[in-house]
């Protein structure tokens, strides 16, 4: 990588960016998106759903329908479910009815182990009366809506948008709730929230007082933790086999560590990990290779601390325009937010590190997600090594001209269409995954 420099910052951009009030909304807009959460994020939405319908029900119902967006549906289809040794949604629904707390969010999957074993027995003996199917004429990519009946007695949940947004609870004829929650956490309107651009989440993130970043710094220990037992090997055993081969190179062994930590949590680890934008994986590209690669070359606190926040804000910031659940891998972002984070940590200047971006997205606009796995890893690794031949390249002054593919000379358009590209281009690519999927001879 390139030698040392200290990074460069525009005092006329950063004006507006010192303003208290902006600094607090978008403190308050990653703190709602960076969250603990515990084994793959749609099968806990759906675990969430089913159990705030069983206790709106205030029993165990007689038959449940779960109805899911295409993006849902192939995301819970082949991950593992902490602690279960089991794959997929009937064992995730099991522990709902069970053992499941709505107020423990996206940790509702975390039960004790006889609680996963009386879960497992359930299924056994009650499995047929699950019923999931597809949401007819759903415009929203994220839906999940979960219909408890018991007799003449019924409940509704339905959560929108965001994985912990539920926008409709009804007993009955009696509803309980009807538009966003105002109380729940990452489903928390977007109204007010701050105007971002690759120059405000920069200067954010290199100007604000560090008091007001180290927050971030959350992040680190669980992420970590859940790196160490990946390691010991689960999934394809990705990070455990590139260990093996990693000596002294830096890069390597950063890669290895990161991809280790989805390898676990893939494949059913009980550990938590910090989401980015709904995703444990997204917050674990976003944390990991910036955390560890920082401190292998030695860089300060400080400057790990602000290479994270713009790491995890750059992601969250594109993940805005493509959605919170796409055809578009999520390792996409969150790759951009890393190759961020890696130019910073270098002394790269604004516009090197608008280069990386740019270098990113013609790299990897083209990365499909099809469901969430544990092969993930895979994908995660090649996301990453990509971020730091672009980062590389950009502390050379080296970007993708203008005319190529999705880039423009704004960095901002660039980024815009790779969301047009991820929220609307990709639909048919959703439904094509989605038909393969779930027609395979295995």
């Amino acid at each position: 990588m390139a030698g040392i420099r200290m990074p460069t910052t525009c005092s006329s951009f950063t004006i507006h960016i010192m303003d208290i009030a902006i600094r607090q909304q978008i403190r308050e807009l990653i703190q709602r998106e960076v969250v603990v959460a515990t084994g793959c994020t749609e099968p806990g939405a759906v675990a969430l759903c089913v159990s705030k319908a069983r206790e709106t029900l205030g029993s165990m119902p007689d038959s449940i329908e779960l109805l899911l967006s295409k993006n849902v549906f192939k995301n819970a289809m082949g991950v593992g479910i902490p602690g279960t040794g089991m794959v997929g949604l009937p064992i995730a629904v099991a522990i709902a009815l069970c053992a499941g707390d709505s107020s423990r969010m996206l940790e509702v999957l975390t039960v004790p182990s006889d609680k996963i074993e009386a879960a497992k027995q359930w299924l056994a003996n009650n499995g047929d009366i699950i019923k999931i199917g597809l949401k007819e004429n759903c415009e929203d990519k994220l839906y999940i809506e979960c219909i408890c009946h018991k007799g003449n007695d019924s409940s509704t949940a339905i959560i929108s948008k965001r994985h912990t947004n539920f926008v409709f609870i009804a007993h009955g004829d009696n509803v309980l709730l009807d538009g966003e929650c105002a109380e729940c956490g990452e489903g928390a309107s977007e109204h007010g929230d701050p105007v971002l651009s690759a120059r405000i989440v920069y200067d954010y993130a290199t100007t604000s007082p560090i008091e007001e970043l180290n927050f971030i710094n959350e992040t680190v220990a669980l992420n970590c933790v859940a790196a160490t037992e990946g390691l010991k090997g689960y999934g394809l055993n990705t990070g455990r086999i590139l260990m093996e081969n990693a000596e002294d190179d830096i890069v390597h062994t950063v890669i290895a560590r990161t991809v280790a930590a989805s390898d676990a949590r893939m494949d059913g680890c009980t550990l938590p990990v910090y989401s980015n934008s709904g995703s444990g994986n997204q917050g674990i590209a976003c944390t990991l290779p910036i955390y560890e690669y920082g401190k292998a070359k030695g860089r300060s606190e400080e400057q790990i601390t602000r290479a994270l926040i713009l790491s995890h804000l750059t992601s969250i910031y594109i993940k805005r325009g493509i959605g919170r659940l796409s055809a578009l891998c999520g390792i996409v972002n969150a790759s951009i937010g890393v190759t961020c984070g890696i130019t910073y940590l270098h002394g790269g200047s604004f516009d090197q590190m608008c280069y990386a971006i740019k270098n990113m997205i013609n790299t990897l606009a083209g990365m499909v997600c099809d469901g969430a796995k544990p092969s993930c890893a895979l994908k995660m690794s090649t996301g990453l090594y990509s971020a730091f031949v672009s980062a590389e390249l950009a502390l050379h002054d080296k970007v993708v001209d203008s005319c190529d593919g999705l880039s423009e000379k704004d960095v901002d358009y660039s980024i815009r269409n790779l969301g047009r590209l991820g929220h609307d281009g990709m639909d048919q690519t959703d439904d094509m995954v989605l038909d393969i999927m779930t027609h395979k001879q295995l």
